[in-house]
């Protein structure tokens, strides 16, 4: 089974910008749907982006579509998120996960593999 470690989150202000990172291990990209959760304090966990293993097909959440693009590489066997205009309310622990298709990415308890999480704090 996969295993994910995300890394490049951290302390920024509102507007800036952060690009967050997961490596895999344990085996191909290739045959996943991939994708970014977040969770707030006294919060459940959230879909925050998805990407498809083949097609490109996404899902935003709305509370971050314009701003968040997620993208892979399968080749390096790593996924992003890139994250610009960050508000307060996007602060949270991100994490990644994968899981076969077909699927719906707002269902999480659906996805395994994921990682430790990243925390990502945007606050002056």
């Amino acid at each position: 089974q996969l295993q994910f470690v995300e890394s490049g989150g951290g302390l920024v202000q509102p507007g800036g910008s952060l690009r967050l990172s997961c490596a895999a291990s344990g085996g191909i990209l290739d045959p996943f749907a991939v994708g970014w959760f977040r969770q707030a304090p006294d919060k459940e966990r959230e879909a925050v982006s998805c990407l498809s293993r083949s097609d490109g097909r996404t899902y935003y959440a709305d509370s971050v579509k314009g701003r968040f693009t997620i993208s892979r590489d399968n080749a390096k066997r790593t996924i992003y998120l890139q994250m610009t205009s960050l508000k307060p309310e996007d602060t949270a622990v991100y994490y990644c996960a994968a899981t076969l298709e077909p699927y719906v990415c707002t269902e999480t308890r659906s996805f395994g593999s994921w990682g430790q999480g990243t925390q990502v704090t945007v606050s002056s």
